[in-house]
C-alpha cells in the first residue's frame, strides 16, 4: 500500500542547505561513533519522553537533544525547522517514537541524508502488525536486520504513517519501553564498545525501574480488575489495560477527540449516558487537548462525583521516565480508590 509522506518545505531545505554542508555529522564503517568536542554519542530524540530514557541509559556517555520538549508542541502537527534538519544531520543515533506521531522525524532524515541507526518505538509493542514473533512470552527485542524492521541501513523510515487501529501512544506501555531501553542500550554498545559495562550499569537501574511500574500495576489489578474507566482519548490506553481496567469509552468518541474533531452528538449522548449509568469509575484526559465534549464529560463526571484524572504526551519538567509513570499509577490507584 502506498502511503503519504510528510515532506519538508522546500524553503526549509533551501535554508539550511548550506550549514548542512559544512556540519553534517558522521560515523565510521568501524562503528566508533562521531562524537562532539567533550566526547560524547549525539542522541536526537522526537520528543523528550525517548530522550529523557536515552540519558537514563546513556549517561555521561551522551548529549540528547529531544525536538518536542513543551506541554504547548504537539508531535502529530508539528513543523520542523532548518535547525532541526542540521540537529538530526550530525547525530549518531535517533529515537522516534513512530507509527505516525511524529512523521516529522521521517522526514527529516531523508532530508538530511543522516545515516545514524534509528529506533523506533512502536516497532517493539506486541501490538505493531508488523511485529511477527515478539508475543508475550518473548523477551527478545526486533532484529534490527531482519525484513520487518530493515531497509539498506538497518531501520525501515517507509511506513511509518498512522496505522489503522492501532495505538501509537506505546510509552505509556511499560513492557514496551522496556524493550525499546534494551535496543537503545545495544546501539550505545555498538557505538562505545569500551563503556559496555556502564550501559550495562544503567539499563539495569532503568528496568529495575519498569518493573516497579508493573509491579504497582499488578496491584491495580488485583483490587479493581475491570474497573470501567473512560479515557476521553487513547493516549493512556496501555497503562490502562495494564493494569486490567476496561476502557467503556466509545471508539468515535476518542477517535474525534484525537484527530480534533467534533464528536457526533449521538457520540455524545453515549458517552454521557455511561458516565451517568455508575459503569465509570475514573475519567482520563489528555492533559495537552481538549475540546467542548471533553469538558462536557468532564463537568459531568466531577457532578457525579467520579474522579477525573489528567495524564500527558511529554514529560513535565523536572520528572524522569520511571518518576513520571509512578506518579500516573499512583494517581490512577488513587482515583480507583475513592
Amino acid at each position: 500500500m502506498t502511503r503519504n509522506r510528510l515532506l519538508l518545505p522546500a524553503a526549509l531545505v533551501a535554508a539550511s542547505a548550506l550549514a548542512l554542508a559544512g556540519c553534517a555529522g558522521t560515523s565510521d564503517s568501524a562503528g566508533s561513533a562521531a562524537t562532539d568536542d567533550d566526547g560524547r554519542v549525539q542522541i536526537v530524540a522526537s520528543t523528550n519522553v525517548y530522550g529523557q530514557i536515552a540519558e537514563a541509559i546513556g549517561g555521561d556517555l551522551v548529549d540528547v537533544t529531544s525536538i518536542i520538549a513543551s506541554a504547548s508542541q504537539d508531535p502529530h502537527s508539528y513543523e520542523p525547522s532548518a535547525q532541526d534538519q542540521l540537529i538530526v544531520s550530525r547525530a549518531d543515533l535517533l529515537i522516534e517514537n513512530g507509527g505516525g506521531y511524529d512523521a516529522f522525524v521521517d522526514a527529516l532524515i531523508e532530508s538530511s541524508g543522516v545515516d545514524a541507526p534509528v529506533i523506533t518505538a512502536v516497532e517493539y509493542s506486541h501490538d505493531w502488525p508488523e511485529n511477527a514473533g515478539h508475543d508475550a512470552e518473548s523477551t527478545e527485542t526486533p532484529d534490527a536486520e531482519s525484513d520487518d524492521h530493515a531497509d539498506d541501513d538497518g531501520h525501515d523510515h517507509a511506513d511509518h504513517d498512522h496505522v489503522e487501529g492501532f495505538n501509537e501512544h506505546v510509552w505509556y506501555d511499560p513492557h514496551t519501553i522496556e524493550h525499546v531501553a534494551e535496543a537503545i542500550a545495544d546501539e550505545l554498545t555498538t557505538l562505545l564498545p569500551d563503556d559496555a559495562d556502564a550501559i550495562s550499569t544503567n539499563l539495569t537501574a532503568f528496568t529495575d525501574g519498569v518493573a516497579g511500574i508493573e509491579d504497582a500495576l499488578a496491584e491495580v489489578e488485583a483490587s479493581d480488575a475491570g474497573a470501567g474507566v473512560f479515557v476521553t482519548e487513547p493516549v493512556p490506553g496501555y497503562l490502562v489495560a495494564a493494569a486490567g481496567l476496561t476502557v467503556v469509552t466509545p471508539e468515535a468518541f476518542s477517535e474525534a477527540v484525537e484527530e480534533g474533531q467534533d464528536v457526533p452528538p449521538a457520540t455524545l449522548l453515549e458517552a454521557l449516558d455511561l458516565v451517568a449509568s455508575g459503569d465509570v469509575r475514573v475519567v482520563i484526559t489528555n492533559a495537552q487537548t481538549g475540546g467542548a465534549e471533553t469538558t462536557q464529560v468532564v463537568d459531568d463526571a466531577d457532578s457525579r462525583g467520579i474522579p477525573v484524572i489528567q495524564f500527558a504526551e511529554t514529560l513535565p519538567e523536572g520528572q524522569t521516565y520511571i518518576s513520571w509513570m509512578d506518579e500516573n499509577v499512583a494517581a490512577l490507584a488513587d482515583a480507583l480508590a475513592r
